[in-house]
């Protein structure tokens, strides 16, 4: 009888410790398979912009001399209208974020400049008012950024009247 029950002791000794080794092997599998996920969620990242940059450079040189003409027009740079440094709270539920940039206005000619020192307060409004009704996320991407400057492009031509801003440079732009 005595026999018997150290037998079962045993037993249930047995069948805990083969349970707590189930039970890790599960979570080391679990373990690796997160691990393995990560790692090619990152690797497969890298491919997409590594795809992207070489089907980039095969269309910039299939591109016909027109096109190649045009990127090289552009990279010319009209006269510039330097602005302060503009700290706004960005839109966000906790209001904890800001954006601390500076911005420069490319002019389309040199006569712009005496109606942009006229106009400095408005233009400021302007950039203020557009920069507030932003949030983070809309503006942390590039394409983020790309709509910031035609948003910002748009409502300072509306309100001039001898010239037009071609383009608008951030020189510094800091979100906190």
């Amino acid at each position: 009888m005595a026999e018997e029950e150290e037998k079962e002791d045993d037993k249930k000794e047995g069948g805990k410790s083969s349970n707590m080794v189930l039970i890790i092997i599960i979570a080391v599998l679990v373990l690796v398979l997160v691990i393995g996920g990560i790692v090619t969620f990152m690797l497969s990242g890298d491919d997409e912009a590594q795809q992207m940059d070489q089907s980039s450079e095969q269309m910039s040189k299939s591109a016909s001399p027109k096109k190649q003409k045009k990127r090289m027009e552009s990279l010319t740079v009209g006269p510039m209208y330097p602005l302060d440094n503009f700290i706004v709270n960005l839109l966000s539920d906790s209001g904890r974020r800001f954006l601390k940039t500076q911005i420069n206005l490319e002019m389309d000619t040199e006569d712009l400049a005496a109606e942009l020192d006229s106009k400095v307060p408005v233009i400021r409004d302007i950039i203020i008012r557009v920069l507030t009704s932003k949030t983070l996320e809309e503006i942390s991407t590039a394409k983020g950024k790309d709509k910031l400057k035609d948003a910002l492009v748009n409502q300072l031509n509306m309100r001039l009247q001898d010239g037009e801003v071609n383009n608008l440079y951030f020189t510094e732009f800091v979100i906190q």
